[in-house]
């Protein structure tokens, strides 16, 4: 495994969410995914996937910076600050947010096992 290849299951992820792709979402989201929200609530991937279902989630802008990324033997710790714009359960995204996800691999392919993201006020 290596760093391109964790950009390019990034890139793949942030273009499914910002396109609210299902069919990727799916696919590269662990069925045992635990993901924590800014307010704290920690949810999983049936319950991400079922607010895109039900178009909850709406991107206009999605834009990325500062990534750092870690591998571990077979696994991956992604540290990515995401500018935001759009709404989420009709509440509006409009900010800067530090998103830290855990890739690993399995024989399907690599997937997304846990993550978590914060609000940040960006200082630039």
């Amino acid at each position: 495994m290596g760093k391109n290849e964790i950009i390019n299951a990034e890139n793949e992820l942030l273009s499914a969410v910002k396109n609210a792709d299902i069919s990727v979402l799916q696919r590269v989201l662990h069925d045992d995914l635990l993901f924590n929200l800014p307010n704290g609530q920690t949810i999983t991937k049936e319950a991400d996937l079922a607010g895109y279902r039900a178009g909850k989630m709406k991107i206009d802008l999605l834009e990325t910076s500062n990534q750092v990324i870690n591998i571990i033997d077979d696994s991956a710790a992604v540290c990515v600050s995401i500018m935001l714009k759009g709404t989420y359960y009709n509440s509006p995204l409009d900010g800067n947010y530090r998103y830290i996800r855990v890739w690993k691999r399995f024989d399907d392919g690599l997937k997304v096992i846990a993550g978590s993201c914060i609000a940040f006020e960006n200082k630039d």
